[in-house]
């Protein structure tokens, strides 16, 4: 067998039956990409940076490792689970067994891969995980090898908030809950979290599950004739315009009496995932739905802002119970009853798991499609111009998994963001709340739920990560990093304020889950040349294992604990404000994973 044969065998493996794709056949696609060139392997400590040259309609890219230059070859795995791909290097593999030979194959689809570029041997120089060796190594600060520099530029262009745009929360019938969890009243408390969720972050649109399902009561039939109630549909639109922001309308799961085989459900609220009895009247019901929705909110709203998109990972057996002849069937009926009621309305799909089926998406105003563990893949080859939505997307699809509560999602979600900005026109990060009960409601504050806020609405690290986002500045300024691990580990997002100051948002992560505890080794003193002109005054502001970060051991506070809680729930300055004079950099030492924020404001406009 080929090294070819190798990597299109693994994949395959990886991306078939039974794999991330369940209704993917487990055989390698025909690729007619050519295989990357340009590949380095640099080591460094406690990372080795591989790097390659773009390759012309890649969607992403796989790398391979191997202990010699003749194979086997398979993808590093870093854990992450769906797409084990990226969408560009520099990649940073920290997983055990780093080191020996790499080659990189390019993406057409994600079950369509390219040959292997050209193994190349990681450079010497990986000096070891251990604690007692890093510091035995590190000697004087300044001579240490581990330093990345920063160096901010100064041509401005518009700053693209990609988080902004959209953000994944539980059905949203859950908005009129009148249960508890936690001692905290369900409804109410969702509420909040999309309220600061908008308020804070600044996003606009909210999409969740289920708005056709039964505790909607959106369809049912009398005496074998369809009657339509859109009366809570209404009351949840409503809250949602209230908090500010608008549905992306997810047309799921299939009412009862509309549903060929209603036996077939997932989750706790068992969604109906079985395809309709009739394809009439499942046109009919999304023709009325689309049509009540104009006419209540108004055409102009509804075409600007909103956005349909035709059922939830049909990909997945769990989700959908017909053929993939059927889904595509669902969706073009889905999407003609749509624009019958106006041409100018938006509604695309397939919103699959893990990127399948988005080469076979026929037309559509937008293409979405969802992955976890990895940042969102470079679909603009397959997208012909239409808008790109990642409408679920999170540092793990596991249900329950601590690695959600933790600083490690925080720096992912920045990589994500960083990356996306620009290419994708929303990256959902799933989800809002932990208000959450797809397998059952929480049972405890720290459970590993998917939301960036605690039931409760105490902020984890990533969402104090995207805080920290949105306060760049409306301008972008470009950023040129050098060292070890510039680019792979530690990355950089730098902003210009309309008073002539400056924001910097910088992290320190990795896609390996078998680093989220953090390793020493991959610490690293950043030095930061911002370039000032004139005197400015720093602020400093960090997410880290002791900055941001909620800290609860129990089941559910208490109302005393609750009240401790909230109070310690912001994000402080880590550091006095010190005065930075112009010429001179900044030095910050930054752990991985964690995230630090430095804001430079010209002293003329602000006082010491």
């Amino acid at each position: 067998m080929t090294i070819e044969d190798q990597a299109r065998s693994s994949w395959a493996a990886l991306m078939g039956g039974g794999g991330a794709q369940d209704r993917t056949p487990g055989e390698p696609q025909q690729s007619h990409l050519p295989a990357p060139t340009g590949v380095s392997a640099v080591a460094g400590q406690g990372q080795v940076t591989v790097a390659w040259d773009p390759v012309a309609g890649a969607i992403g890219y796989a790398v391979h490792r191997a202990a010699s230059a003749d194979g086997p070859f398979e993808v590093v795995d870093h854990g992450g689970g769906d797409v084990l791909a990226v969408p560009h290097g520099p990649y940073a593999d920290t997983t055990p067994g780093r080191g020996g030979y790499y080659a990189v194959a390019a993406l057409q689809t994600v079950t369509a891969i390219g040959p292997l570029s050209a193994p190349v041997l990681s450079a010497a120089g990986d000096a070891g995980d251990s604690p007692e060796h890093v510091l035995s190594q590190a000697g004087d600060a300044g001579d240490s090898p581990e330093h990345v520099t920063v160096e901010v530029g100064s041509e401005a262009t518009p700053l693209t908030r990609v988080w902004e745009a959209m953000v994944g929360s539980e059905h949203l019938s859950h908005l009129l809950s009148a249960d508890e969890t936690g001692g905290r009243v369900i409804g109410p408390d969702l509420v909040d979290a999309l309220r600061r969720v908008h308020d804070e972050l600044g996003v606009k649109t909210v999409r969740a599950h289920h708005i056709l399902g039964d505790d909607n009561g959106v369809y049912r039939e009398v005496d074998g004739e369809p009657v339509y109630d859109f009366t809570r549909v209404d009351r949840i639109f409503d809250l949602v315009r209230e908090i500010g922001m608008t549905p992306v309308v997810e047309f799921g799961y299939m009412p009862h009496d509309l549903a060929r085989d209603p036996s077939r459900t997932v989750f706790t609220y068992r969604g109906i995932i079985s395809p309709p009895k009739d394809w009439d009247r499942w046109g009919d019901l999304i023709r009325a739905f689309t049509r009540h929705v104009v006419d209540r909110y108004g055409l102009d709203e509804v075409r600007d802002r909103w956005w349909f998109e035709v059922w939830n990972e049909p990909n997945l057996s769990v989700f959908w119970s017909g053929t993939p002849a059927e889904y595509w069937r669902l969706y073009e009926v889905a999407a003609a009853a749509v624009k019958e009621v106006d041409p100018s309305l938006r509604v695309g799909g397939p919103a699959t798991a893990a990127v399948g089926w988005v080469e076979d998406q026929p037309g559509g105003d937008f293409l979405s499609t969802h992955v976890y563990g990895t940042v969102p893949l470079d679909l603009r080859p397959l997208a012909a111009g239409r808008p790109l939505l990642w409408t679920e997307w999170g540092v793990t699809a596991t249900h329950g998994s601590r690695i959600n509560d933790g600083v490690f999602a925080a720096a992912f979600l920045l990589r994500g963001m960083r990356s996306a900005a620009g290419r994708i026109d929303a990256l959902a990060p799933w989800v809002a709340s932990d208000h959450f009960e797809e397998l059952g409601r929480p049972q405890r504050l720290l459970h590993g739920g998917f939301g960036l806020l605690t039931v409760g609405n105490l902020a984890k690290p990533k969402f104090w990560a995207l805080s920290l986002a949105a306060k760049l500045g409306p301008d972008e300024l470009p950023v040129s990093l050098t060292g070890d691990g510039a680019d792979s580990l530690v990355e950089a997002w730098a902003s210009r304020y309309d008073d002539g100051g400056m924001g910097l948002l910088i992290w320190n992560g990795t896609l390996d889950h078998s680093r989220a505890d953090g390793n020493p080794a991959l610490l690293r003193t950043v030095v930061v040349r911002p370039g000032l002109t004139s005197p400015h005054l720093m602020r400093v502001w960090r997410v880290d294992r002791t900055h941001g970060n909620v800290d609860f051991d129990g089941e559910w506070p208490s109302d005393a604990q609750w009240e401790t809680l909230k109070a310690a729930d912001q994000l402080r300055e880590s550091e006095p404000a010190r005065r930075v004079a112009p010429g001179k950099d900044v030095t910050i030492e930054l752990p991985n994973p964690g995230i630090v924020f430095l804001e430079f404001k010209p002293l003329r406009s602000t006082p010491v």
